[in-house]
């Protein structure tokens, strides 16, 4: 195509040239009649008056009528020229204008084979992929993460619901610095008994955090207090809650009725039946059967 393109206006410049060489030409027989002509003119008055020869005469006048149908015939060959070259050169513009917008629209398409991020960041993922392998618009190519802004996506056991709300702070410790973050989004949807909420930094970001980092997050859910908690455990399925064996000093675990509250991941609160400093059995209780006392040895 840029060969085309070459050509096409090597012919435009050969064109120009054609015309600038004629131009010239009809200039220097035009130059040529300006000098013989006043001679022509002095001379045919001299011959007139007998004061030169006719020889002399008429070589001027030969010379001077040559001239001038030199300059007729240059003339008449330069005007039909010119017709041709204005045609040639409307021709090869316009031929020289498709291949430039040819060229445009196949450096467009090779553009658009380019794959581009819609936003600036740093590649974190990127599929395999064939050369030659075909790509469909939209389809997923990769994953580029936006430097700076970072969010953080947060499982609530569904015991804590009602209170969580966005605007919400919460902190978390990393590498011996503690950095806030408050809750922007709270997914509705339920799953396995947790629900998901967003969080973004509220200030200051951690220095080198990457996408995928685990994070050990405290929010603050109103003013704090001190509850009795219960570790989660197997007995929970066997009583559904409601009573636990304790340990005694005489080697003896005595069923005993309790009640709980909430519920995180990791304990129960307890709301009744249990004191600080109580030893509680909290594994499986499949095997214990309907005893009320375990004597244990």
């Amino acid at each position: 195509m840029n060969e085309s393109i070459n050509r096409a206006r090597e012919t435009k410049l050969n064109i120009m040239k054609n015309d600038v060489d004629q131009r010239l030409l009809l200039s220097s027989i035009r130059n040529e009649l300006d000098k013989i002509g006043p001679q022509y003119e002095r001379q045919k008055k001299l011959f007139e008056k007998k004061l030169i020869s006719k020889q002399e005469f008429e070589q001027t006048e030969a010379n001077y009528q040559y001239n001038i149908n030199r300059y007729k015939i240059q003339y008449d060959v330069y005007k039909a020229d010119s017709a041709g070259r204005i045609r040639s050169m409307k021709s090869t513009e316009l031929s020289e204008l498709k291949m430039i917008q040819s060229l445009e629209s196949l450096g467009h398409i090779l553009d658009q084979l380019s794959v581009r991020s819609p936003i600036d960041g740093q590649l974190s993922y990127l599929q395999h992929w064939d050369v030659g392998q075909a790509v469909n618009t939209a389809q997923r190519l990769g994953q580029v993460d936006v430097l700076g802004s970072y969010k953080v996506r947060v499982p609530i056991d569904e015991l804590y619901l009602p209170r969580i709300t966005t605007g919400l702070h919460a902190t978390t410790e990393l590498v011996g610095k503690t950095y806030g973050l408050v809750i922007t989004y709270k997914y509705p949807d339920i799953v396995a008994g947790r629900f998901e909420v967003d969080m973004d930094f509220d200030g200051a970001m951690p220095d080198g955090i990457r996408r995928g980092q685990s994070l050990r997050l405290r929010i603050e859910l109103g003013m704090s207090s001190e509850e009795l908690l219960l570790p989660v455990g197997g007995f929970y399925k066997d009583t559904g809650g409601n009573w636990v064996f304790v340990l005694d000093n005489n080697n003896q675990a005595v069923k005993r009725d309790i009640k709980l509250g909430r519920k995180s991941p990791d304990y129960f609160e307890v709301l009744e039946g249990l004191q600080p400093g109580d030893r509680v059995i909290t594994s499986s209780y499949e095997n214990f059967g309907n005893n009320e006392v375990l004597i244990l040895y």
